[in-house]
């Protein structure tokens, strides 16, 4: 099961990663100018991460115990919610926090940094 604490080390491990609040929770940043690549709920089971619009639904029918979307919330942004306790291992966790990281980084920071996708070596 994932915790709160494992997305923080997780996320700050990606290159160029900082926190920095928005909306009053924890988020993280793919670099100072980058967008934002994930964020923690209040209550530190969910995290919202980037997701393109065309693929939500296919995650959400295939794991509605795993991804969601915050009804009038996330429906016009490119967001989708994972339930952390959902997850399989630390493996999918990283997977799904560089996919996000990759759609909000910078194109110099993405240029550096081909090897991200893969899971780090243990």
């Amino acid at each position: 099961m994932a915790t709160a604490d494992d997305v923080r080390r997780i996320a700050l491990s990606l290159p160029g990663a900082v926190e920095k609040p928005a909306w009053g929770r924890p988020a993280f940043r793919a670099g100072p100018r980058g967008g934002i690549f994930a964020s923690l709920d209040d209550d530190d089971q969910v995290m919202g991460v980037k997701c393109p619009k065309e693929e939500r639904a296919e995650l959400i029918v295939s794991e509605p115990g795993k991804f969601f979307l915050r009804e009038g919330h996330d429906d016009a942004y490119a967001w989708l919610r994972v339930r952390l306790g959902a997850l399989d291992d630390e493996d999918e966790l990283y997977a799904i926090l560089a996919d996000s990281w990759r759609q909000a980084a910078p194109p110099g920071l993405l240029r550096a940094h081909p090897e991200i996708g893969r899971p780090p070596e243990r």
